[in-house]
Formats: C-alpha cells, structure tokens, sequence
C-alpha cells in the first residue's frame, strides 16, 4: 500500500524513464541520427531531432557556397507531406556534431525537480483518479488494489472485537490485533496489515481514531457518549444573521474569542501557544474549542472523525487520554483536569504543542486560593436566574470580562433547561441579560465579551448573532468600544 505522495514519486520516476526509453528508440527506429560533420548519399534516411525526430529522405546533394567552409555540402531533404528543407553537410565545427546525452539536471529530467514543482497537484490528480476508480481501496490515506487483498472474514472480525474489549475498547494498532488473530502468514506483513485495516474500517463496530499517519482501533459502543454526539451545552440551534452588520471592532472581537462556531478561516502553523477563555458551556462539558488560532495544534487524520490522543498537564507532567471531535469542533476529556485545576468560566487556558507527537501541553497559570469579586450566577427557588458580584474562591489567571463563577451547578442545569423548553425568543433573552449584567455595573452598560459569557450560561450561542443582533437592534444603543446599553424608550 503506498501513499498518494509516494504514488507521485514512482509516477514521476516512471514517466521520465520512458521518456527517455522514447527519444533513445526514436534516434535509432527511423534512420541514421542527423549530425552535420557526417556525409550523406542521395537515397539516404535521416532522422532530425531538431524537427522533433521526424525522418527524411536526402534527395539531393549540392555544394556549399561559403568560402570559409571548405568542403562544405548542403542537403536537400524530403519529408512527410512533400514538406522540404535544406541542411549543411561535412561541417567539422557545429554544436550539433556533439553526441546526445541526457542532462540529469534539467529540471525536466530530475525526479526531485519535479515533484518540488509539481507534487501538488499530481498528488491531487492521482487521488482523483483512484477515487473514480472501484478496482482501488484506501484506508489512513494509502491505497491498494482490491483484489489483491488479503481475505479478511467474519471470524476474524469478531476476534478483532474481542482484543478491543478486553482492552477496555482500545486504542490498539492493527500489529497488536494482529498478534491475537491468525491470518496467512505466506504474505507480506504490511498486505495483512492493510487488508485488516480496510475490512475494520468497513465494519461499523471499529473506529479508526489515530492522528495522521498513525492507525489506532476503538471499539465505537465503548467510546464516550460525548464523543459520538456533542454534549447538550454544546448544541447549537443555528440563528440566522446578516455578517454585513458586523463592523470591523465586532469582526475582531469575534476573532479574538475565536468560538468554533463562529465561520473563521486562516491556519497560524508558526504560533506554537494559543490562550482560550473558557466559557460555560465547555466548562460545564469538559471541552475545549477547536478553533481557528488552536486547531493545528491538535492531531488531524485523513478521515477519522473521532481521534484519540493524549493531553499532558502543563504543570505537574500527569498525562491523560482525550478526543479531537473533528466534525464538530470541539476537544472531549477535560472535566477532571477543570476541576483538578479549580478552572470555572472565564479562566485563561494556555495551549501549546506537546513534545511528542500526538501528545498537548495544557496550562493554567495557578494563583493562590483568595477570594475575589467575580460576576456569580443566582438560581432562584422559582428557577429564575440573577447575576451578582459576589466573592468566590479564585484558583486560575482570569478574563474579569468573561469570568462567572457557577456555586449551584445543578441549579444552572435546570435553568438552562427551562429556558431551552419555554423557547425564549433570541432578543428578548438578550435584553433580559443586559437588563442583569447592566446592574453590576455603575455606568449601566455591558460590554459585547461579557455579554457573550453570560449568554452562553444559558443558551450556546456564538459571537456572530449576538454581535449581529446588538448592531441592528433599535433596543440597544452602542456607547463606544463595543459597550451597549438598553435603550429603555424603544425596548
């Protein structure tokens, strides 16, 4: 099995060798090889290189008429279609006298040459071709014929699952699969290996959950709940809204808070630590955003949408298991870790690429338990939710703007359930949350960020609609650098 990458190198390689096999049986198939020091007789057949190997007949002789070239013959040739021209002849000095040699440096001609200009799109052509074309088979990006792999029945599926099982679902590589599952052992190892991959792939009961490059099992009925489907604070009922609303303060908020909902583009491979503000609804799932400014720092596959990979504490070395939710933008396995480091909504979270691959560092910058004033959520005996400065016990490096402490967890869950079941309008939720967090504050005026925050402590909502909503809204009144304020005569 090779991949598309190796393909093209073979390719190349291949191409210029029978280019080369070409012009060799070209120089020799159709006649004498035309050097102009030689002499020709009437009758004779040559072949020009000149005028791309194309064969002639030499139909006349004459002398040359240039007193410097003594000796001098000129050629009178007849080619294809009565097409005729004239060639010197018996010229000792011309450049053309020199045998034909292939230049291993032409560009044309150097393998690495070409794949440096070139692989791109002939890796992209190549997986074109073998996607259109049954008689191929992929799995972790490597293709190979069908026919040609190695009979991998039911039983030996069933085993398979067996491994995984008693491994507590996986991960395993296939060779650690292969060891406890008897297959044929007249042929190659990476043939058998290949030919386990593609049968798992194609049963539903395996995952194929390896970073790039690296194949890993898991058996999917073992594999976390919120890994098959987001957890329920991350669900997300699409709002529609017009991004031409959004002036270019709010466009850089909404880049800055970098949720993995919000429709931003760009890869950043030179920055090698990102800070993420935690907001509720990850802090309540035990997830992490993969956003734009993070996601190369997390492992990516070549189809695998689940991939397992291992997380390491910053600070203390301990490492532990996650998953990278790929389709769904979000990193699973963090709860513990939270709680362990006394994160809450709003702590900074420093990412940045670990030290082995397929490992992240993950860090808080830890403070000495104190109490501080912190914006803290309120769950009323009616289930109604109020916002208060209270003092809490704070353990991590904060964003005061986005920072909410949650005392009554439980309390929370049922409010957001309530509010998720009496269907508030979008608007009307926002002017019910600036009407609180305006309290706090002695100017009466919330800022777009700490909106944002408190929001997502009841309904999961990017930056966009929010932003969108304040722009457009006659309800709100904007009073400089992205602080609103109801406006009280309209709403």
């Amino acid at each position: 099995p090779l991949s598309p990458q190796e393909l093209a190198a073979v390719l190349v390689e291949e191409r210029i060798r029978r280019e080369k096999q070409t012009i060799e049986q070209q120089q020799s198939a159709s006649g004498d090889l035309y050097v102009p020091k030689a002499t020709y007789s009437v009758g004779q057949t040559l072949v020009f290189p000149a005028f791309n190997w194309r064969s002639g007949q030499v139909v006349g002789v004459r002398p040359g008429k240039n007193p410097e070239m003594p000796g001098l013959q000129v050629l009178q040739i007849e080619m294809d279609h009565n097409e005729k021209h004239e060639f010197a002849a018996n010229l000792a000095d011309h450049a053309l006298n020199a045998p034909l040699r292939f230049d291993d440096n032409d560009p044309l001609l150097n393998p690495q040459s070409v794949l440096a200009g070139y692989s791109e799109n002939l890796v992209e052509e190549i997986v074109s071709a073998l996607q259109d074309n049954p008689d191929f088979v992929s799995i972790a990006a490597k293709w190979f014929p069908r026919s040609l792999l190695v009979d991998i029945h039911i039983g030996h599926l069933n085993l398979a699952e067996a491994v995984l099982d008693m491994a507590g679902g996986g991960p395993l590589p296939t060779p650690a699969l292969l060891e406890q599952i008897e297959l044929s052992a007249d042929v190659p190892a990476k043939l058998v290996e290949f030919s386990l991959d593609y049968a798992l792939q194609s049963d539903p009961r395996f995952d194929e959950v390896g970073a790039a490059g690296k194949v890993l099992w898991f058996l999917q009925r073992l594999e976390p709940a919120e890994v098959l489907e987001p957890p329920a604070y991350l669900r997300y009922s699409g709002i529609e809204y017009d991004r031409g609303d959004l002036t270019r303060d709010m466009l850089a908020l909404e880049r800055e808070l970098d949720d993995e909902l919000s429709p931003l583009q760009g890869k950043q491979p030179g920055i090698d630590e990102v800070e993420i503000r935690l907001i509720y609804p990850h802090w309540r799932s035990g997830t992490l955003p993969l956003g734009s400014r993070v996601r190369h720092l997390f492992p990516t596959a070549y189809e695998a949408p689940r991939i397992r990979f291992t997380l390491v504490d910053g600070e203390s070395g301990d490492k532990f298991p996650a998953w990278v939710v790929r389709e769904k933008r979000y990193i699973y396995g963090l709860k513990d870790w939270f709680a362990k480091r006394g994160c809450i909504p709003g702590s900074i979270i420093r990412v940045r690429r670990g030290k082995q691959p397929g490992e992240v560092i993950l860090k808080v910058d830890s403070r000495r338990s104190a109490r501080e004033w912190v914006r803290t959520v309120l769950v009323g005996s009616d289930g109604g939710t109020v916002f208060a400065m209270l003092k809490q016990i704070v353990q991590t490096s904060l964003d005061e703007r986005m920072a909410i402490a949650i005392p009554d967890r439980d309390g929370v869950d049922q409010a957001w359930l309530r509010q998720q079941k009496e269907s508030t309008s979008f608007e009307k939720l926002v002017l019910n949350m600036v009407r609180e967090l305006a309290k706090l504050n002695p100017q009466s005026h919330v800022h777009a960020s700490e909106l944002y925050a408190a929001l997502n402590v009841m309904r999961r909502c990017p930056p966009g609609p929010l932003l969108a909503l304040l722009a457009t809204s006659p309800n709100f009144n904007h009073v400089g650098d992205l602080h609103f304020r109801i406006n009280e005569a309209d709403s």
